[in-house]
């Protein structure tokens, strides 16, 4: 029997729309990824002098654990492979070459600390491989032009944090001698530059003393002796957390008062505050991005039981007073966000396409109002952040949400 030319065209039409949703729907993988599993690869710092944070890691671990109990995503599991570096950029590039070239991973997640994130971001982008959510908030990772294989990070850039804190003392204490204290690496560098440029033609007079230091010292004792005596009533204080718990004590020894600014990520309680002696720290102020789960406020919070809940079932031993426990689990679930959106396509391409394109993003540790969007030009996902004060035993919010400056 003939076919007509309508039925031919009708029939190949038909053959051809086949054709087309069967290559879409086509499942495309790269080194570290198959039917079954996810190979993702970190390095924490669980030895040396940013051990405290080695908890992030932990975190992300058990939250993973909990992912793959309920059938991995996608039906994969995920392969979380997890190396010390102890804080030290050559054992950061040892981890990430044997991470990369041995265990095949699809992709580094939340790698911690800027020396170390910057000792192996040239290697990972070479070799194109994501780097994903990194935790510093250097502005060289938040860099698509010159890194486009490095990707955001879950804390907002340091220059972005300077900013917040510049406004808040413009408004707070428009008088204020500031003394600053910064890791001598990109981070720090970072933050004084930010600093400078938020307070503007103010900055020269407000700015009557810079410290910085090395993480190989012992302790920061003499660089706090010089900056009270340089007359400075004001104190920012860009230390990692093993140098901010040190400063936050030696600062009580020597009866100074200033008002204390310390960077986000060195707010923990656990981790720092407490360490340190919570009689000492009282007033300190800090910003941040992510509800304190010591807060009542948050008691009724849907998210905040999750979290709790999270705690008690998966992760007993996390400290929830700890806020590195907190953005561990946050952190986790930016991760899984984005492996959703992968969905079958996961190679390294598609995993930085879709990291580029949160849209709208909230972390259920996010503060109300805070959401999280990038794009292939922007690597910065949060340009807001809510100063806080030290008050007892937990942290109270100081005024309202500030937006910060996202410079480039």
């Amino acid at each position: 029997m003939l076919i007509s030319r309508t039925a031919r065209i009708a029939s190949a039409s038909v053959a051809l729309v086949i054709a087309a949703t069967s290559a879409s729907a086509q499942k495309k993988y790269d080194t570290g990824a198959t039917d079954t599993e996810i190979k993702i690869g970190n390095i924490m710092p669980y030895s040396g002098a940013a051990s405290v944070a080695g908890v992030i890691g932990r975190a992300e671990a058990a939250y993973l654990a909990v992912i793959n109990e309920a059938g991995g995503i996608g039906g994969r599991k995920i392969n979380f492979i997890s190396y010390d570096d102890a804080y030290s950029p050559p054992k950061a590039v040892e981890q990430a070459r044997k991470l990369i070239e041995g265990d095949e991973v699809l992709f580094m997640f939340s790698p911690f600390g800027t020396p170390s994130n910057a000792a192996i971001q040239k290697y990972l982008n070479a070799r194109k491989v994501p780097q994903l959510f990194v935790f510093s908030g250097a502005s060289r990772f938040a860099d698509p032009q010159n890194f486009p294989w490095t990707t955001m990070g879950w804390l907002p850039t340091y220059r972005l944090e300077a900013s917040v804190h510049a406004k808040y003392l413009l408004k707070e204490k428009p008088q204020a001698k500031i003394g600053v204290l910064y890791q001598n690496d990109d981070g720090g560098k970072d933050y004084l530059k930010g600093l400078k440029e938020a307070l503007g033609d103010k900055a020269s007079a407000m700015i009557v003393a810079e410290e910085s230091f090395d993480v190989t010292e012992p302790t920061i004792d003499t660089h706090i002796a010089k900056l009270k005596a340089s007359g400075a009533d004001t104190l920012i204080d860009l230390a990692s957390p093993k140098f901010a718990a040190q400063a936050i004590k030696r600062i009580a020894a020597f009866d100074w008062r200033p008002l204390h600014i310390i960077a986000s990520f060195s707010r923990s309680l656990g981790g720092v505050i407490k360490p340190a002696g919570l009689e000492n720290a009282q007033g300190i102020v800090s910003a941040t991005i992510a509800k304190d789960p010591e807060d009542k406020r948050w008691d009724n919070d849907p998210g905040m039981k999750a979290y709790n809940e999270f705690l008690t079932k998966a992760f007993p031993e996390g400290d929830r007073r700890d806020s590195n426990t907190l953005i561990g689990y946050g952190l986790a679930q930016m991760l899984i966000q984005v492996l959703k959106q992968c969905g079958d396509n996961l190679t390294r391409e598609n995993v930085m396409r879709q990291a580029t394109n949160l849209k709208e993003f909230r972390s259920e540790v996010l503060l109300p109002g805070i959401k999280m969007n990038t794009s292939p030009t922007n690597y910065t996902p949060v340009s807001q952040m809510q100063m806080t004060r030290l008050n007892g035993e937990g942290w109270e919010p100081v005024g309202d949400i500030i937006s910060g400056d996202v410079q480039k």
